[in-house]
């Protein structure tokens, strides 16, 4: 691999330190301690530290072992349980709970990092990994706020590092045969698209339980917390459930959006939205009302973001999303027993002259009437991915292997960093639909409901309601910073 300026020289008295690596099981050192730029080390593996082994992160880094191209050299989890089968995978891999402490001891001893933590723990240890030369892996959506995607896309440039977001789809076949059906004319101009999923599978618009619950001894919750404020231990948030809570998650469209929004974005090259507009969904405080809790992310939502006309597209393009089930009006070209996109999720492309859908992923890309899509014959276009979806991790390691620059991949930050921005706006208008101000009865107004916000990308701010703005960049607690 080729090394930036930080790793190309180092010192004799490195070299030694980093060979007595062997003494903790490892047995491959990162080829900048055996070498200069171009060495390459007997055996040509990315090594590879884990940040977040558990559910998603366990399945990346096996794929990432399972290309034959990379080694786990370091693991690191605030939960023990959820390590476990990481750890038992990958028993010579040093064992970490705080990335922090992995970073300062480990700089030196390996090539990539991993991350695979809740959203609100994203951006902090690839800021820190990339300062340190290490090409990074993230999963979606790339970061909890809009002003971290920004950072991580300067960053990524600024160091020279290899990245990848962890939305697979990206290296699918889908998208691709999208784009070569909408370059070769057969869709006309577009200037709508809807995007909809079934979740959230887990718990949203509901008010944080009143009740603490004892931390598990295997977690250490206060680094499970990481950049968020403190609050106590509650049951049922971990592993999974974060996902609802503005604190940590970024609900249904962080989760699902990377997978599905990412089509239209590349079909259409669309950039950021000028505007977005949302309703959301409400749930039954009691028998009689119905409410909405802040703090959390709503059962459902509908969001309009529209997108200035690019050199793809003949005038502005109007994008829907919507969750929590959701979905826009069936074409009447689909036949009535036909699945739409894949039943619980899917994206629709309206054009001037046809249509054309598909599902998670971009997999199963349909032409509408659906006995098009086997008619038509368009030359291909655009490089495939070996393996698809799967061939996505053995891209990135094969990028990272070759060095800044030298290989594409199919979701760097410079593509995923605006991808993800651009669902952070639409939370924008999501949670700017909560923001309240009291009224001399002692009643409640809400001025971010049912207005259209206007965006400017570059100031990164809400430019007709300030409120919003509070959304836009976190204050990190103590201990933390990018």
């Amino acid at each position: 691999m080729k090394e930036n300026s930080k790793t190309a020289s180092t010192p004799r008295r490195d070299f030694i330190k980093k060979a007595s690596l062997a003494s903790i099981g490892i047995s491959i050192v990162p080829r900048h301690v055996l070498g200069g730029v171009g060495f390459t080390a007997p055996s040509d593996k990315l090594l590879i530290a884990g940040i977040g082994v558990g559910g998603k992160g366990e399945s990346d880094i096996k794929s990432f072992a399972d290309s034959g191209k990379a080694d786990i050299a370091f693991l690191c989890d605030v939960d023990d349980r959820r390590a476990a089968n990481s750890r038992a995978r990958f028993p010579k891999a040093k064992y970490y709970k705080d990335w922090r402490e992995l970073l300062d001891k480990e700089e030196k001893n390996f090539d990539a990092v991993s991350i695979a933590t809740p959203d609100h723990n994203h951006a902090a240890p690839a800021i820190a990994a990339m300062k340190s030369g290490k090409h990074i892996y993230l999963q979606k959506p790339l970061t909890h706020d809009i002003y971290e995607a920004r950072q991580l896309t300067k960053a990524a440039e600024k160091y020279k590092v290899v990245t990848q977001m962890g939305n697979q789809g990206a290296s699918n076949d889908g998208t691709r045969i999208m784009s070569e059906w909408f370059d070769a004319g057969l869709i006309g101009d577009i200037q709508e698209v809807y995007c909809w999923t079934d979740r959230p599978v887990w718990p949203q618009g509901i008010p944080w339980p009143k009740t603490a619950a004892p931390v598990p001894s295997e977690l250490d919750w206060d680094l499970w917390l990481g950049t968020a404020p403190y609050k106590d231990y509650v049951g049922g948030l971990v592993p999974f459930n974060w996902r609802g809570w503005w604190d940590y998650g970024t609900g249904a469209l962080g989760d699902m959006g990377c997978h599905l929004v990412e089509v239209p974005i590349r079909v259409l090259n669309l950039k950021y939205p000028k505007d977005v507009q949302c309703s959301v969904g409400s749930v039954y405080v009691d028998e009689f009302k119905r409410g909405y809790f802040p703090e959390a992310c709503p059962p459902s939502s509908h969001v309009t973001m529209t997108f200035a006309q690019t050199d793809k597209t003949k005038g502005d393009v109007k994008l829907h999303w919507m969750d929590g089930g959701i979905q826009p009006a069936r074409p009447e070209e689909l036949g009535p027993n036909e699945v739409f996109g894949d039943g619980g999720n899917g994206v629709l492309f309206i054009g001037t002259k046809s249509k054309m859908m598909c599902g998670t992923y971009s997999e199963n890309p349909r032409l509408i009437p659906t006995s098009k899509t086997d008619q038509v014959q368009v030359a291909e276009k655009y490089e495939r991915v070996p393996g698809g979806a799967n061939g996505h991790y053995a891209q990135w390691v094969e990028a990272s292997l070759a060095g800044y620059g030298k290989k594409e991949v199919s979701s760097p930050f410079s593509v995923a960093g605006p991808l993800t921005e651009t669902l952070l706006i639409a939370n924008l208008a999501i949670r700017g639909f909560d923001v309240r101000k009291e009224r001399s009865d002692g009643r409640f107004d809400y001025p971010g409901r049912y207005i259209e916000m206007l965006w400017d990308s570059e100031a990164m701010r809400v430019t007709n309601f300030e409120e919003a703005n509070q959304f836009v960049k976190r204050n990190y607690r103590e201990g933390y910073t990018l």
